[in-house]
């Protein structure tokens, strides 16, 4: 059975930082390509950035750039989003999903198989 689980929401003031965590299980690692997404209340889901952990290749759209890092622990076959330098406006639910990797890069969702159920973020000014 694939399994993504997000973790390291919360509660955080503006400027400051948060780290989250993608488990994932039931699948090659490497073979695919793993992205965050995140929903605001009333918008649409927006994709962040990617990581293709079979080359270590990493994705991100110019709103997070600088701010935010993705990386990929292969041997737990867990991703992360380092974020720092939050903004009120980066409050949103953050997903992590997988899709094989020729679409590394791609924040289609649906290109994305398999998605985990969301972690709150939300920054305070």
């Amino acid at each position: 059975e694939v399994q993504l689980v997000e973790s390291g929401g919360g509660l955080v003031q503006a400027g400051g930082s948060l780290r989250l965590s993608c488990e994932t299980s039931g699948f090659t690692f490497e073979d695919y390509a793993i992205a965050w997404f995140r929903q605001a209340p009333g918008k649409e889901r927006e994709g962040l950035s990617c990581i293709t952990p079979g080359d270590g290749n990493k994705y991100y759209v110019n709103s997070v750039k600088g701010r935010f890092t993705i990386s990929s622990d292969n041997a737990r076959n867990a991703v992360y989003l380092q974020m720092n330098s939050l903004k009120p406006e980066d409050t949103a639910v953050y997903y992590c999903a997988a899709t094989t990797q020729e679409y590394g890069g791609s924040y289609t969702d649906t290109l994305y198989d398999y998605w985990g159920q969301g972690t709150q973020v939300t920054v305070s000014s």
